[in-house]
């Protein structure tokens, strides 16, 4: 009896270990598999910040890609804004050279006569004029003449040339000069050199300052002067001219303006 009791208290305490063996076994395997859960779930948690950090990373760049081109598109619209002004302000220049090529030949109709007119004043001033450089003076005047009648040579190159004549001879009220040439002195052709004095003095005098004389544009003819009174200042006069001295007061005939010159 007392046997009975010990094998059946023996085998109670085997059954107990056994189940406190399971219990501790299932425990651990529980504690394996809540770690190796977090382990997942800490990759996971890992793998999905760097989805987002690159997700950020990508919108940064988009962002920073937008500016840029916002900034770009910006300056377009500045530059697109200068050309249209730019092509708006070239259309009225076009509109403006057709209108000018539309009316060339009515100008040019117009001014050829002009120039004609020009020329012929030009010529009867040089002929009322003090005669000096009548040679060069006239000779300048054919040429001019001649040029009118070329087809080869343009309106505008006609006109600037007869402007270009206009203003040698407006240059001559305001120089200087001397020059050698002839005049008839008590009836013989002789050599002598000339002094301009702008066009208010025409004056010679002979090599040698034998003959000194004036042209007297109310006689429109050559009078000799006082030799005492101007042969000196004449001769000072042509070596101003010539630049052999330095300019001086010189004292020589003038002729008072008349009516019609007021």
């Amino acid at each position: 009896m007392l046997n009975n009791r010990k094998i059946t208290c023996l085998m109670s305490s085997v059954f107990i270990f056994a189940l406190a063996g399971l219990s501790t076994q299932a425990f651990a395997t529980s504690i394996n598999e809540v770690m190796q859960e977090g382990e997942n779930r800490a990759d996971a948690n890992a793998t999905a910040q760097q989805q987002i950090d690159s997700v950020a990373d990508q919108t940064e760049k988009i962002i920073n890609d937008y500016r840029t081109v916002v900034k770009v598109v910006d300056g377009l619209k500045v530059y697109n804004s200068l050309l249209r002004t730019q092509l708006a302000n070239q259309e009225d220049e076009m509109q403006a050279l057709s209108d000018s090529i539309s009316n060339v030949a009515l100008i040019e109709r117009q001014i050829v006569p002009l120039m004609t007119r020009m020329v012929d004043s030009l010529e009867e001033f040089v002929q009322l004029d003090t005669p000096f450089l009548q040679k060069e003076r006239n000779a300048r005047i054919a040429r001019l003449r001649e040029v009118l009648e070329r087809s080869d040579v343009t309106a505008a190159e006609k006109f600037r040339v007869i402007i270009e004549a206009y203003q040698i001879e407006n240059d001559y009220g305001r120089t200087i000069e001397a020059y050698k040439g002839s005049t008839e002195i008590n009836g013989n052709q002789l050599e002598v050199d000339f002094l301009r004095i702008g066009r208010v003095a025409l004056l010679y005098q002979t090599v040698g300052g034998e003959h000194t004389g004036a042209w007297d544009a109310t006689k429109q003819s050559f009078v000799e002067l006082p030799p005492e009174t101007y042969q000196k200042q004449v001769l000072d006069g042509l070596k101003i001219a010539r630049k052999q001295v330095a300019p001086d007061l010189l004292v020589v005939p003038v002729a008072a303006p008349t009516r019609a010159m007021q």
